[in-house]
């Protein structure tokens, strides 16, 4: 079958092979890959940033296709089945936090950048019927982790102000397009006037330029401030969070693509009763609830861009230009 597997010995780090899947095991099935999608982590995998790399292995998280073969203690009514995987396995028994044997598909494991993957069967969800293969495959990884953050650690509640930071991602989109739904009045930042547009189109209220010096007084004047805050980012923009949290506000990251904050306002955060929290990914149940609640609402991934196998270098480095708008689908077949 052919695939994307990591290769640091190249210049693109990953590369297009033709590879074979080991013998099925009694637990798993195999399934034909409709679609698979990128997240940032297959990026940072290509960049060297992801502990646990191993060249070799088949990149990818997301996917949707057909059930083709079952192991010999699979229930038989899988073959055949149109799926979406949940990329995470191992969460553990507490649903507060994952267990330390957690993993995601696609790094260590062979994951889903490939005409095929092997899982096993208890990470499979019938695909929803309302979404095309490549907005199902755009959902799993990024609408679990959205879905937590958003509703779980975040509590939302149904008329709350929320600030969803990085409009753009994947992860984003999904936050901002539940916390619509959920009924909550949502804002988002970005460095782009056409990404805030963009999110307007989906319900979003309005948006501020971070890199616009004064934007937290502009939050200020015409918002207020805000009950829930969700980001990715944190670095030295945590303190301009808090400043535009309400009293008893939460704010929830699940990133911290700028790194650790070289300060911290610890006044302002016990005196507003502030919670900060962190986030990742989901357990089995919040995957469970989170299809659930994108069937019920009828919500659709936003996808950027499509490219197929043969492109996914042009697919990575739209990733890591930061450019996209939504989810950068592969098409496998």
């Amino acid at each position: 079958m052919k695939a994307i597997i990591l290769n640091r010995n190249l210049s693109d780090k990953i590369e297009l092979v033709e590879t074979e899947l080991p013998a099925l095991k009694e637990n798993e099935v195999r399934i034909s890959l409709v679609a698979s999608a990128l997240n940032h982590r297959d990026e940072w995998s290509r960049q060297g940033l992801y502990p646990n790399l191993r060249d070799g292995v088949i990149l990818g998280s997301d996917g949707a296709g057909k059930v083709v073969k079952i192991g010999s203690k699979v229930p038989g009514d899988w073959l055949g089945k149109e799926v979406i995987i949940n990329p995470a396995s191992n969460w553990g028994g507490a649903e507060h936090a994952k267990s330390n044997d957690f993993r995601i598909l696609g790094i260590p494991d062979n994951g889903t950048l490939a005409e095929y993957v092997q899982v096993p069967y208890d990470r499979l969800h019938y695909k929803p019927e309302h979404l095309s293969w490549e907005e199902a495959a755009a959902l799993p990884l990024a609408g679990l982790t959205a879905y937590r953050a958003v509703f779980v650690q975040g509590g939302l509640q149904a008329g709350e102000k929320v600030l969803i930071t990085g409009i753009g991602g994947g992860v984003a989109q999904f936050a901002a397009q539940y916390a619509v739904a959920a009924g909550a009045q949502v804002y988002v930042s970005s460095s782009s006037a056409e990404k805030i547009k963009r999110a307007k189109e989906i319900g979003v209220l309005s948006g501020f330029n971070y890199k616009d010096a004064n934007w937290v007084e502009e939050v200020r004047a015409t918002v207020g401030g805000f009950d829930l805050i969700v980001d990715s980012a944190m670095g030295d923009t945590l303190n301009n969070l808090i400043d535009v949290a309400n009293p008893g506000g939460r704010i929830i990251f699940y990133g911290a693509t700028m790194g650790n904050p070289s300060g911290f306002n610890a006044r302002k955060v016990y005196w507003n009763q502030l919670t900060i929290k962190g986030s990742t990914m989901g357990s089995d149940g919040d995957f469970v609830q989170m299809v659930d609640f994108v069937k019920n609402q009828q919500i659709v991934p936003i996808i950027d861009q499509i490219f197929e196998l043969k492109d996914s270098v042009a697919a990575f480095e739209r990733m890591k230009a930061g450019q996209q708008m939504g989810k950068i689908v592969i098409r496998i077949s």
